[in-house]
């Protein structure tokens, strides 16, 4: 969950890869999933979609234990606001969700207005669109 993710669990990441258009979407559900690689495209294992993930860079080490390294992967279920905008999380979002725009290799994200599914309010888009955590 996003909230459980620190950034010094993902300072080795070199860049994200978006399957999607991400202008489009409020928020995404993002995770730490154990890989086989460093790099190229994971396979998914759960319901909905996966829309993005990350690269890591060569320094990135396996765990000892597993041989694997732990990357985000970012995804989307069936009910999330991108495809049931009346459902569940017409406002709210999931826990382990965070803005897209928000993100950047290395840096977590964060919950916005947008995210939250509220309409940005003039002193929230003067800071940036983000809210505290």
């Amino acid at each position: 969950m996003s909230a459980l993710i620190a950034e010094d669990e993902i300072f080795h990441e070199a860049e994200l890869v978006w399957l999607e258009d991400i202008a489009a979407l409020d928020y995404v559900r993002q995770s730490l999933d154990r890989l086989p690689t460093r790099r190229g495209r994971p396979a998914y294992h759960r319901d909905g979609r996966m829309v993005g993930y990350a690269l890591l860079g060569p320094q990135a080490k396996p765990s000892r234990s597993s041989g694997t390294f732990r990357r985000r992967v970012f995804w989307l279920l069936p009910h999330d606001r991108d495809t049931d905008p009346e459902g569940l999380y017409a406002t709210g979002a999931p826990a382990e969700a965070v803005d897209p725009r928000t993100l950047a290799p290395g840096r977590k994200g964060r919950k916005t207005e947008r995210s939250e599914g509220g309409p940005l309010s003039p002193a929230v888009g003067e800071l940036g669109d983000t809210l505290p955590l």
